[in-house]
């Protein structure tokens, strides 16, 4: 079974974008060719600021929508924690 992750990029406005995938690195890739997601696109170049491994798709998905729940102050806290992988 590959290990997901949950992701949250820095987009070029500062904005905070979180995702999931299988491979950041790729995800990140794609995102920066603008042919990630939508909100992305208009925000180019990304960077990868937090990733944080989970043990499947899931708990993924479930992990991403408390992140994008949590407000700014909160997502900028969990940013300087660093990676949790």
């Amino acid at each position: 079974m590959a290990e997901w992750y949950v992701y949250v990029l820095r987009c070029a406005d500062n904005s905070l974008y979180t995702g999931v995938a299988t491979d950041t690195k790729v995800r990140v890739s794609v995102h920066n060719t603008g042919k990630g997601a939508k909100y992305t696109r208009g925000r180019l170049p990304v960077v990868l600021v937090y990733r944080e491994a989970v043990a499947g798709r899931g708990a993924a998905l479930k992990r991403e929508h408390a992140i994008r729940r949590m407000t700014p102050a909160a997502k900028r806290r969990l940013i300087a924690q660093g990676t949790s992988d």
